[in-house]
C-alpha cells in the first residue's frame, strides 16, 4: 500500500494533462530544460577572469 503502482501513475498524469493542458506542460519542460541547459553552460565556464566579458561602465549624468 505504500508504493504507488504503474496505474496510480497513469492517472495522475492523466488528471495533471487534463487540469493543465498539453500546451502548458509542454512550455514548462521547455523552460526548466532551458534552465538546465544555463546551469550547466554557468557550470562548464572557466574561471580565469581575463576571458569572461566586462560590462561598460555606467555613464554618469
Amino acid at each position: 500500500m505504500g508504493a504507488m503502482s504503474v496505474w496510480h501513475w497513469l492517472i495522475l498524469l492523466v488528471v495533471v494533462a487534463l487540469v493543465f493542458g498539453t500546451g502548458k506542460l509542454r512550455n514548462m519542460g521547455k523552460d526548466l530544460g532551458g534552465a538546465i541547459r544555463g546551469f550547466k553552460e554557468g557550470m562548464n565556464d572557466p574561471a580565469d577572469p581575463a576571458k569572461k566579458e566586462t560590462l561598460p561602465p555606467k555613464e554618469q549624468r
